[in-house]
């Protein structure tokens, strides 16, 4: 895989919330990971899934990206798991890697109709500040999994 990142709608305002994004993003090696924030739309979630596009398309020039949305009813794993799948789709796609974080209203339908994979981090529903935070600690889990680094024990 050459680059892994996260377009977020909205932007991550709490300052301690971001300390904590960043320290897990210093820790993990590879891949790199890319957070992408695009402003919210208010009550118009497919003007954003527009947003979400053109920004994949920037990115990726006419290559075919691999797009994991984040929503309710996505699939869930445990972290090991998620480690397991997270690192076997690295390994055999070498297309940017897309984990794509809706607004307050969910995915538009051209993102949803664009994914490769959804995903649920839990039964719960959390803030979108806290869910992007989860998943960036769930990548570090994810990472520390695959080195055999105390972390997730």
């Amino acid at each position: 895989m050459s680059e892994l990142y996260i377009i977020a709608i909205g932007r991550l305002k709490d300052q301690n919330l971001s300390a904590l994004e960043v320290d897990y993003l210093k820790r993990i090696s590879l891949p790199k990971i890319h957070i992408i924030e695009l402003k919210a739309i208010s009550n118009n979630k497919e003007a954003e899934a527009e947003l979400v596009i053109k920004k994949i398309k920037d990115i990726t020039k006419g290559n075919t990206p691999y797009i994991v949305t984040l929503e309710e009813v996505g699939r869930t794993y445990d972290s090991i798991e998620f480690s397991q799948w997270f690192y076997e789709l690295t390994e055999k796609s070498n297309s940017c890697l897309f984990f794509i974080l809706g607004g307050a209203l969910g995915h538009g339908k051209k993102v949803l109709d664009m994914a490769h994979s959804r995903l649920s981090l839990s039964k719960l529903t959390f803030p979108h500040q806290l869910a992007r935070i989860i998943l960036v600690e769930q990548l570090y889990r994810a990472y520390s999994i695959r080195q055999l680094h105390p972390y997730h024990k």
